[in-house]
């Protein structure tokens, strides 16, 4: 490269670079953006889709006790007769077609089932809602993991230029005379172990994206970072009776726990209806064509026979199988019910866990925000303090250490305060898909 071609060159290269970066920073995708990927993708989702179609193919068959069954019969029969009277030997052949149709009228336990289905279609809409909301969360957990491990890379890098730079320093002092081999050995020290540091930060990032990429089914994710300033959003309602409130209206849980309970009333009123007659109403039409056996009368006669009429059947003695099925569904029922209440107890205890703990979080961020400023101060403090001799080289190291752990602390408690309102709103069953919005609002444009 020649020196008149070298001078444009060192001109276009700022301009490349920054158009590298800005294609980096377009490939980067928002919360919302890869939780429809892993709402396309995730195997765990998908399943629990599949199985919520399943149940509802399942919940329609039981409609079938109550709705006309109609079959269709056929037969060909072919004989041969030898005798000892030669005159009666003889071939013979006869077909016939039926069609049958019978109309339940009155069927108690077919009638229950049907109530039984549309109580277990509930149940299957209501898991579908847990595993859509389990996704929600573990999306965001994943998603914040890698912001999370990118954080403290970043972090230990920057610590890692400050040592050098203070390990530079030391030595120089050293030659000169100004400072002595304690220094430069504890600064020595100190970069060795941010080095070490440096190489678990990184492949915990590796692990962390690996993770996301495999719940959303793409090579290279990159998360957005959320924007600075960073304002997180207040926690509403701020009254924890409100999110219990909440639950109680239509928790997925407690849904499934309740359905579970009324299907568990109605097999008792099943098993009493073992006692119960049973009346359909049944019809049939058929075609056969036979010999006519009358003497006189050779070839085959076609007939047509049509049937209308009612069926009754009336229980009289099973065994005590009806009775001992009563008391097995009566314990099946009281467990339901007990079932019910522990489910109402679980969503109580973890809508005010998730709710202190987002209270606590958000605690936490003001009081590491303010630690993040007086540790800034001190190192500034320690750095002027080295310059006029008060101050060794150590304690500069102390309190760079301290500020970038406080940095990363602060990144940390964000997300989790972010995940816990998420992991709140799944408490109390209320979380959806559109609840990312207020998330992908704060992260970088």
């Amino acid at each position: 490269m020649t020196a008149s071609t070298a001078a444009p060159f060192r001109l276009r290269l700022p301009l490349l670079c920054a158009a590298l970066a800005l294609a980096g920073s377009a490939q980067a995708q928002s919360l919302l953006e890869l939780y429809e990927a892993a709402r396309g993708y995730d195997a765990t989702y998908l399943a629990a889709r599949a199985q919520f179609d399943a149940s509802q193919a399942q919940a329609d068959q039981a409609r079938a006790g109550l709705l006309p069954q109609v079959g269709l019969g056929a037969a060909a029969n072919a004989s041969r007769r030898d005798s000892e009277l030669n005159s009666l030997d003889g071939n013979s052949n006869s077909q016939s077609v039926t069609l049958s149709a019978s109309q339940p009228l009155y069927r108690p336990a077919n009638r229950l089932t049907n109530e039984q289905a549309g109580l277990s279609r509930d149940i299957a809409q209501a898991r579908l809602t847990q595993a859509e909301q389990d996704l929600v969360v573990r999306t965001t957990q994943a998603y914040f993991d890698v912001l999370a491990a990118d954080d403290t890379l970043t972090f230990v890098r920057a610590q890692k230029t400050a040592v050098a730079e203070q390990l530079a320093a030391a030595k120089r002092n050293f030659e000169v005379g100004t400072a002595t081999v304690t220094d430069s050995r504890e600064a020595q020290a100190r970069y060795d172990l941010v080095i070490a540091q440096e190489i678990a930060a990184e492949n915990d990032l590796r692990v962390k994206k690996l993770a996301l990429d495999q719940l959303v089914g793409r090579a290279g994710t990159a998360p957005k970072p959320l924007a600075a300033p960073v304002t997180l959003p207040p926690l509403q309602p701020q009254d924890p009776q409100a999110w219990l409130n909440r639950a109680q209206e239509g928790h997925p849980a407690v849904l499934q726990a309740q359905r579970a309970f009324d299907i568990a009333q109605l097999e008792t009123q099943k098993a009493e209806a073992g006692h119960k007659p049973t009346l359909d109403l049944v019809g049939s039409y058929g075609v056969s064509r036979a010999p006519s056996g009358i003497t006189g009368v050779n070839g085959n006669i076609r007939n047509h026979t049509t049937s209308i009429g009612l069926q009754f059947n009336l229980p009289l003695f099973a065994g005590f199988a009806v009775q001992n099925r009563v008391k097995e569904t009566l314990s099946l029922e009281e467990k339901a019910r007990n079932d019910l209440e522990g489910a109402r107890r679980s969503v109580d205890q973890a809508i005010r866990s998730a709710y202190f703990g987002v209270v606590s979080g958000q605690s936490q961020v003001k009081a590491l925000e303010a630690a993040e400023a007086s540790s800034q101060s001190a190192l500034d403090a320690n750095r002027l303090g080295y310059q006029v001799g008060v101050r060794i080289n150590i304690d500069v190291l102390n309190a760079q250490s301290q500020l970038f752990q406080t940095k990363r602390d602060l990144a940390q408690a964000r997300y989790n305060v972010l995940l816990g309102n998420l992991r709140l709103r799944q408490a109390s069953g209320v979380l959806q898909a559109d609840d990312l919005r207020p998330i992908d609002a704060l992260l970088a444009k």
